[in-house]
């Protein structure tokens, strides 16, 4: 499948030392392959999807986590 193919070449992607635009790119960039990936996870129930399913949006919370700062108390 061509969807896990660029799913693992984001998992593999160096996050470090990025602007916040590419963070931002970075941010839809995974969100648009969890959508995909879950469209054919729908059909097909495989548990394999559901798995990079997950630690794609696991990676996508960090991105997002550094986009939004620390806030202040």
């Amino acid at each position: 499948m061509d969807l896990l193919e660029k799913a693992q070449e984001f998992e593999n992607r160096k996050m470090s030392n990025m602007s916040t635009s590419d963070r931002v790119e970075a941010s839809r960039e995974a969100k648009a392959l969890i959508l995909s990936i879950n469209e054919v996870y729908k059909e097909t129930k495989d548990p394999n999807l559901m798995d990079v399913m997950k630690r794609l949006t696991e990676k996508k919370k960090k991105i997002e986590k550094r986009l939004n700062g620390v806030p202040l108390v």
